[in-house]
């Protein structure tokens, strides 16, 4: 059943990749579908919280309509959006996949198209701002954090410990590698209590109410 918006239950997602150009034209980035953003942006609208959800350059599929869609390209500028919204949320979920570099801006380059040559191309990269650990120094009372970790499967689950205790957020999801850009997620939910949830299998559309019963349950509990 769906319910009313309520203004009183604010939460901000982020989804998809971010593009780091190269020049005009080209970019580093990943294969993040967006997919599972976007499924629980829907989710939650579904369950009357008011959401915006902060989109990467992928379709934004079939996004529930009443949710806020604001769109970013760069690690930059979802940066910049995380900074307008992120203190009125309730809850943030960043299930983006921010790119860990960017190349730096080379000294010849102003707007254009690097041409074919016969020689060698170097690109320098430097790294991206941490935006969730930005986002946990900033908190404000009450707020709830949620982080992702994508990894092989036989890592995931101590990265993600290590990242809940590093960024000080509440809940992280571990997931591995094989998640990206596919439709099904099998994912452990880590809590700061030290408490581990495992799923099954299932569609990321699934696993957005599986996900959200237990955020909403940590934010009574």
């Amino acid at each position: 059943m769906t319910k009313a918006l309520n203004p009183n239950r604010r939460m901000l997602i982020t989804a998809g990749p971010t593009h780091e150009p190269i020049d005009a034209v080209r970019y580093i980035g990943n294969r993040s579908s967006g997919r599972l953003g976007i499924a629980l942006a829907t989710e939650a609208a579904r369950r009357g919280w008011t959401t915006t959800l902060l989109l990467g350059p992928v379709p934004a599929g079939d996004v529930d309509t009443r949710v806020l869609v604001r769109r970013f390209r760069t690690a930059a500028e979802l940066q910049a959006l995380l900074n307008e919204e992120a203190g009125s949320a309730d809850v943030l979920v960043m299930a983006a996949a921010v790119a860990d570099y960017r190349p730096k801006p080379h000294p010849g380059m102003s707007g254009g198209k690097f041409r074919r040559q016969s020689s060698t191309l170097h690109l320098e990269l430097e790294p991206t701002p941490d935006l969730l650990a930005g986002v946990a120094a900033g908190r404000r009372p009450g707020q709830l954090l949620v982080g992702f970790a994508l990894e092989p499967r036989e890592e995931m689950l101590r990265s993600g410990r290590e990242k809940l205790y590093r960024k000080k957020v509440d809940l992280v999801v571990a997931n591995p590698l094989e998640t990206m850009d596919s439709g099904e997620i099998e994912a452990v939910l880590i809590r700061a209590d030290g408490e581990e949830s495992a799923g099954p299998a299932m569609s990321k559309e699934r696993f957005a109410g599986w996900l959200l019963d237990r955020v909403e349950a940590a934010r009574t509990g």
